[in-house]
């Protein structure tokens, strides 16, 4: 804690602490470097421990309070072992005056019992006395408060003395409305209230109240204003004793914490008096410098004696009136000083009477603002310095007590007792006594004041000598330590300087390929070396000499290094009386040992000009080599740097090939390579650039297509330069013919198929009656590609696969499509076709009608959607295909039937009605293969027979198609409903009888309310299916108002009876809490006594509706009202609930034998289709081509508008 308090010799550490190209140690695990000039030792900040380090070093710079702790015994005090702990990181920083009082606290708790249990009483303790004395019987109150420090005000108070005044000399007057009850008179009576110092400490603590808080603006802030203190302090006005000596009331400054930033964080360092002398003061100035602070300083005592603050409390403490008009004080201040307010002063500080108004705590001016006088405690603080009793203002007082240093006897030092430093945490250096004026004010300000008496003085002895008042345990304690950390700087030292060097023995080495390489492994090949730095070159050949004793002949030492191709070397190490470090040996440096001339019987080339280098070589792949995306064969060659490109030449390219550079490696563009032309074969490797790494490309003379020569430049990119796979499907053999065929994505389509009729030795005939087309992953031929395009506008992968097929390819003006009979793909096949793609969509239904082989007018056409299902329809006839955007590869949909007329809908209507309700048990497994079935492969056509029933309780069958108007109501749509076949048998009073859904998955979805509204503000679309349910009585369903189907469970059975309609309005809330209600009230039973849950069909599950809300408060409820509607339940019209009677039933179980049948078909269909499709996967002899793959349009842009908010 109190740092090294003994001198050290040092003479045997290196200044050098940090080893050059070392890796240093963690900072943590270093010992603290040794001190500096002034001979004090800082405190290493933790993390945020900057409050605390200031504390500590005030507490060691307090003689009598250091010594008094270190009296104490072994057995009291305990020993430095005991605080060796693991270090704590404090990353949070605290407040430095809540600090003393904690520590001060907690020592004396510990001290309990010791010797020193009165020490923090005896040093720091004082007493107030609040005294109150009754105006009428003399009579006083009174009460005394114990202190350790003093917690004094600095907002509206101009300095240290303003504040104990206020505190301790102002009297507090009860009158008027506010009276004090008297203890003795037993009645309200006038009275004063008054503070005093009752009992002084020897060490006084002052805390400053900087940080406040700002009620207006509801935020702490920090007080910056000027706020002076003197470094001697006469406490005798603010006593209540006053009858002793000056001496027992002269208190000097000794240590100053300061505070550094705001009040929500900072930092902290102290300003110390050596009072003991322990330092080394001396402050390392040039005459320069201390010139120049001399006339800083005779500038600023020129400011100081033209304060203005000064000269008008001057000017006002001269007059006999209490106050004076401002206007007389400007006058008054003209004849004083010779000069106005307004050519002086005006400029800096503003108006005079603005300025007055600005100092509250000194001015005091009348309430219409044209008089100004001095406040009462001012003018008393001046009438005492008039009188000698050394209670001057902070302005005046500073004039005399902060020049110390103008009467040392010693230039640039101060007087024995005034030697001031700056202890920041590790960091101390010695400050002038004028410095503490600049903690005054601002943000990094004064906080904390420690006085102690005047008349503690120190023994002779003690001065310089940090073994004063020691007990002899402590100091054995501090030696071992002090060897201790000696012994740690030494090695540390040690470790800084010392470098680790790779030895290289020559007999482990061989020399092939142009470079060395160990003949071992690298483990086995290599000594290493830990030495000096500061040692010799002939220390290291020594060193050596003794590690390698059967060492026979001259050995030299030469500097390696690991390069790519292996172990070069360089120059020679010479000069044996040179260091280690001036000859440029760093930390990990690669030293080769051998005889100078050669490895092994090898002759080694050395230097910078005979450096390997390691080049990537790079030739076309041949077509039969490789797998797909593989363009070239690679291979890494050493050459030296020195060799010629001729040299190169001729060992790596054949007869007419060519080389070409890139030098930043064969990823890039083909615009970087570059061919070396003739005249470039005298140069060196060097010399054109390439380096390790780089690469060259070798071109044998077929394949020089891709360059010209004349530019020297490659014409396509390195990674476009690879080969496609044809496939012959023109030969009536079983087994059809692969060949590979180099292309770029420039090449032409018709090149490529004239390069594999002859690869496949086809009659060139066959150019003009075959096209080329691409397979698809799963062997299906796709559209031909046009002759005239390219690779990259055919938008073919290098390595895909094309087929050779007979017929000719359609030309960039024609469109190849697919079409169908129907979307159903199982009934119809697939068929092809080739229209110009400015035929008209008549023209082009025409033709596939023909090739298909129907007749008739009823037909037309549609696209195929993304569900592989007929989607939208052509409808505009007379336009052609190109304007439809109709594409190359698109699949058309042949579709019986007429278009409607434009605004009109063909809408094809189903029949819900209610089916007899069937016991538990009866058909169960027939309503899961119908309900399964319709999950799978429900394909009903509008002809189709009648669908399963939904579930238990409802009958869906086809009732026809009606077509109708868009601007027809929902009533007509209903109305001509009933005027179909199957739904005449029913007997409806009135459309309003009628209810109507929209199908989704051949089951009801949205329910159409409002029989007013078009059909198309319903927005339906072109292949909407309607749902009529008959009903047994009027309705009219509201926007707000949701139809639920509820089923009772019965009791006993994992059954529900008939479901039943209910109209839920949710207007209100749409919550668990309320469907409860809504559902409990319809069937009469208590909320709590009943449990809900959704069905959802197509999963055979039933998910309960959760009922916490019930449990939390009402105001909770209404602040997170989580809507049904919303995710996991998605409550719609038509949902089924189911509802448990727990009066009558408590299992809350609400599955049914009909979901535990469905769950189990579902498990059987999922493992039959991932049976089947191992099995075809497995099966090598299964025709990929006979696969029921749907067909795969081609991708298109999607486009989102999103309109503008604002």
């Amino acid at each position: 804690m109190f740092g090294d308090l003994f001198e050290e010799d040092f003479s045997f550490i290196s200044n050098n602490h940090c080893g050059k190209g070392k890796k240093s140690k963690p900072r943590e695990s270093e010992p603290p470097a040794p001190r500096d000039f002034t001979n004090l030792s800082g405190i290493k900040n933790q993390g945020g421990t900057c409050y605390l380090n200031s504390l500590l070093q005030t507490l060691l710079f307090t003689p009598e309070f250091r010594e008094a702790l270190f009296s104490l015994g072994p057995e009291e005090l305990g020993t430095l072992d005991d605080s060796r702990k693991p270090d704590a990181k404090e990353m949070r920083q605290h407040d430095v005056q809540e600090l003393n009082r904690i520590l001060f606290s907690a020592l004396e708790t510990s001290l309990v019992g010791t010797s020193g249990h009165d020490l923090i009483n005896r040093l720091y303790h004082g007493i107030v006395v609040n005294q109150i004395v009754c105006k009428e019987c003399k009579n006083i109150s009174e009460r005394q408060e114990d202190f350790l420090d003093l917690t004094v005000a600095v907002k509206g108070v101009a300095g240290l003395e303003e504040a104990l005044w206020n505190m301790y000399v102002e009297e507090e007057y009860f009158e008027n409305d506010n009276l004090y009850r008297c203890g003795a008179c037993d009645k309200l009576v006038e009275a004063s209230k008054s503070a005093k110092l009752r009992k002084l400490p020897p060490f006084l603590t002052v805390s400053l109240l900087r940080f406040n808080f700002d009620f207006e603006k509801c935020e702490r802030y920090k007080e910056t204003s000027c706020y002076t203190f003197p470094i001697q302090i006469n406490l005798r006005p603010f006593c209540e004793q006053t009858e002793m000596d000056d001496s027992e009331y002269m208190y000097e400054l000794f240590s100053v914490i300061i505070h550094k930033g705001g009040c929500y964080g900072g930092h902290y360092h102290v300003y110390i008096r050596d009072v003991d002398e322990l330092g080394n003061w001396q402050l390392q100035e040039e005459e320069g410098g201390l010139l120049k602070e001399k006339v800083l300083r005779d500038t600023e005592n020129a400011k100081e004696t033209e304060n203005p603050l000064a000269v008008l409390k001057g000017i006002l403490s001269e007059e006999e009136a209490k106050q004076i008009a401002v206007d007389q004080l400007g006058q008054k201040l003209l004849e004083k000083k010779g000069v106005s307010w307004n050519k002086k002063y005006r400029k800096q500080y503003g108006a005079l009477r603005k300025y007055l108004q600005n100092h509250p705590q000194i001015f005091q001016l009348s309430p219409d603002g044209n008089k100004v006088g001095l406040k009462e405690t001012h003018k008393l603080l001046i009438k005492l310095d008039s009188h000698g009793q050394n209670l001057q203002s902070p302005s005046q007082k500073n004039d005399v007590q902060w020049n110390c240093e103008k009467n040392s006897s010693r230039p640039g030092a101060a007087s024995a007792g005034c030697h001031w430093f700056d202890l920041n945490d590790s960091k101390v250096q010695p400050i002038k006594e004028k410095d503490i004026e600049k903690q005054f004010q601002g943000k990094e300000s004064a906080y904390m004041l420690f006085y102690r008496k005047a008349q503690l003085k120190r023994p002779p002895e003690a001065r310089g000598n940090p073994r004063y008042q020691i007990p002899e345990h402590l100091l054995n304690e501090m030696n071992a330590a002090n060897t201790e950390l000696q012994k740690k700087r030494a090695e540390c030292d040690s470790a800084n300087n010392g470098i680790d060097l790779h030895l290289h023995l020559s007999c482990c080495y061989k020399f092939h390929n142009g470079a060395l390489h160990p003949a071992l492994s690298w483990k086995e090949s290599v000594v290493d070396l830990t030495i000096d730095r500061r040692k010799t070159l002939g220390d290291l050949r020594q060193a050596v000499f003794q590690m390698l004793e059967s060492w026979e002949g001259d050995m030299v030492l030469s500097m390696a290094k690991p390069l790519p191709a292996g172990l070069h070397l360089y120059q020679v190490l010479d000069g044996d009386e040179l260091t280690l470090d001036g000859i440029g040996l760093a930390d990990g440096a690669d030293i080769f040992v051998w005889n100078g001339k050669e490895v092994g019987g090898t002759k080694v080339l050395t230097g910078p000009e005979h450096e390997p280098v390691v080049l990537n070589v790079l030739r076309l792949a041949e077509h039969n080599e490789g797998s797909k995306g593989q363009h070239f064969s690679e291979a890494q060659l050493v050459f030296s740097c020195s060799t010629s490109l001729g040299q190169l030449h001729s060992d790596l390219a054949p007869a007419g090939g060519i080389i070409l550079r890139n030098g930043s490696g064969a990823d890039t563009e083909a615009k970087n390579w570059e061919v070396f032309h003739e005249e470039d074969m005298k140069e060196t490797v060097r010399s054109v650039g390439l380096k390790d790494g780089c690469s060259v490309l070798i071109l044998d003379s077929h394949d020089q297509s891709f360059v010209n020569v004349a530019s020297g430049n490659l014409t396509a990119f390195t990674y476009d330069i690879s080969w496609l796979q044809v496939k012959n499907f023109c030969g009536v053999e079983e087994e059809e013919k692969h060949v590979k065929i180099t292309a770029t994505i420039e090449t032409v389509m018709s090149d490529i198929k004239m390069k594999a009729i002859r690869e496949l030795q086809l009659e060139e005939e066959l150019a003009n009656e075959s096209c080329l087309r691409p397979v698809s992953g799963s062997g299906k031929l796709l559209s031909p590609v046009p002759e005239d395009y390219t690779v990259k506008e055919a938008e073919l992968k290098m390595g895909s696969l094309l087929g050779l097929c007979r017929g000719k390819a359609p030309t960039s003006t024609q469109l190849f499509l697919y079409f169908m009979v129907g979307s159903d793909q199982n009934c119809s096949p697939e068929m092809e076709i080739v229209v110009e793609e400015t035929a008209s969509v008549r023209e082009c239904l025409s033709l596939m009608l023909e090739k298909s082989g129907l007749s008739g007018d009823s037909w037309h056409l549609r696209r195929l959607d993304w569900c592989y299902e007929a989607g939208e329809a052509l409808s505009q006839e007379n336009a052609t295909l190109k304007e439809l955007n109709v594409c190359r590869g698109d699949t058309l949909v042949i579709t019986e039937g007429k278009l409607p007329e434009k605004g009109f809908l063909k809408i094809p209507i189903w029949w819900l009605k209610p089916s007899s309700h069937k016991k538990h048990g009866e058909h169960a497994q027939d309503q899961v293969n119908g309900i399964t079935w319709k999950m799978e492969a429900l394909q009903v056509s509008a002809a189709a027979a009648p669908a399963e029933p939904i579930h238990p309780g409802l009958d869906l069958c086809y009732a026809g198609r009606i077509e109708i108007a868009g601007e027809a109501s929902l009533e007509d749509l209903k109305m001509q409903a009933l005027t179909l076949p199957c739904c005449q048998e029913q007997v409806v009073p009135l459309p309003s009888f009628l209810r109507a859904w929209t199908m989704d998955s051949k089951r009801p979805g949205k329910l159409l309310r409002d029989n007013k509204r078009r059909l198309s503000d319903y927005r339906l679309g072109a292949r909407v299916e309607i749902c009529i349910e008959p009903l047994q009585e009027e309705e009219n369903l509201g926007p707000q108002e949701l139809l639920l189907r509820v089923q009772m469970g019965i009791p006993g059975e994992r059954d529900y009876s008939d479901s039943r309609d209910l109209v839920w309005d949710i207007s209100k809330e749409c919550t668990a809490w309320a469907l409860r209600q809504r559902v409990a009230s319809h069937y009469c039973l208590p909320v709590d006594k009943i449990e809900i849950a959704k069905y959802f069909p197509e999963r055979f599950e039933w998910l309960p509706i959760s009922s916490w809300t019930q449990q939390i408060s009402k105001r909770k409820r209404r602040k997170k009202q989580e809507s049904l509607q919303s995710a996991p339940y998605h409550l719609k019209d038509g949902d089924i609930i189911g509802v448990k009677n727990l009066l009558l039933d408590d299992t809350k179980d609400f599955s049914t034998v009909r979901d535990d049948m469905g769950k189990e078909k579902q498990r059987q269909l999922a493992l039959e289709k991932r049976k089947s499709r191992q099995e075809r996967v497995q099966d090598p002899f299964f025709p990929e081509e006979k696969l029921p793959m749907k067909p795969r349009k081609p991708e298109v842009a999607l486009s989102i508008n999103v309109g503008v908010f604002r």
